[in-house]
């Protein structure tokens, strides 16, 4: 599995950890071993144009994911097929406030919004409460799971 991280942000972050997380996920959920996923975090500036653009909302947000072969999770008898997955691009600075406001580390809130932007390019999405009843409990089952392996 080809995991991409990329910091063109000023932040001084654990690359290694986000991909690592990216995997657990990636493997919870049975996606192909040559899957490709792109992690990039970015500045305020660049994150705000990216929104704008894509989103048509102003101002930077905390993560934003393109999904490139729409590809969906497998099971453990049929994986999904190999492909390109897509990018996850976050944006630090937004992700440290946020961490702030809800008591914990920048390096937490990373690695949620690094699972979440994961579960988007999976397909998932939360416009609808029982969408996002269903995506926030598997969302904090991995990371759950991803912590419970690094201690």
């Amino acid at each position: 599995m080809s995991v991409e991280v990329a910091n063109e942000s000023s932040h001084d972050v654990a690359e290694r950890e986000l991909c690592s997380l990216a995997r657990h996920v990636l493997d919870a959920l049975h996606v192909h071993a040559q899957a490709e996923l792109s992690v990039l975090l970015v500045e305020e500036a660049a994150m705000a144009a990216l929104h704008e653009q894509h989103m048509g909302e102003e101002g930077p947000t905390d993560v934003l994911s393109f999904p490139m072969d729409e590809l969906r999770p497998g099971t453990e008898d049929r994986p999904s097929p190999p492909g390109l997955l897509g990018d996850v691009v976050l944006c630090p600075d937004v992700a440290a406030r946020q961490a702030r406001a809800a008591g914990h580390s920048t390096a937490d809130e990373l690695l949620l919004l690094t699972t979440h932007g994961v579960l988007h390019l999976l397909g998932y999405d939360h416009a609808e409460p029982e969408e996002e009843r269903a995506m926030f409990a598997l969302q904090r089952q991995l990371l759950l799971e991803y912590l419970g392996t690094r201690r």
